[in-house]
């Protein structure tokens, strides 16, 4: 069940606005790759942005959360609960795929 509904979020596009339409993401290793900002939105005062490889035309897609560092700046990281994951995941399929209306 979802923690949330498609009437409590909110598009936004702080994050679009700051960086443009591409963000660079560096992983542990320190290897960088860059990605497509395909949306954004808060919920509950925490925003949250999609990303999607160049390219990619499956609809395959990874949500990050929106973070500020101690320094100020905004940050992606991994959504590591896992309930709080799927909360996201579904919230962004239903703002996005709405049910299907009876003919």
């Amino acid at each position: 069940m979802n923690d949330f509904s498609a009437d409590q979020a909110v598009w936004t596009s702080v994050l679009k606005e700051t960086f443009g339409p591409t963000v660079e993401l560096e992983d542990e290793d320190g290897s960088t790759e860059v990605y497509d900002l395909a949306a954004e939105f808060e919920v509950c005062g925490q925003t949250y942005a999609v990303l999607q490889s160049p390219g990619n035309k499956d609809g395959e897609y990874n949500i990050l959360k929106v973070v500020k560092s101690p320094e100020g700046n905004m940050e992606l990281v991994t959504i590591d609960d896992d309930d709080e994951w799927e909360n996201i995941t579904e919230l962004y399929d239903e703002m996005t795929f709405p049910e299907d209306r009876e003919d």
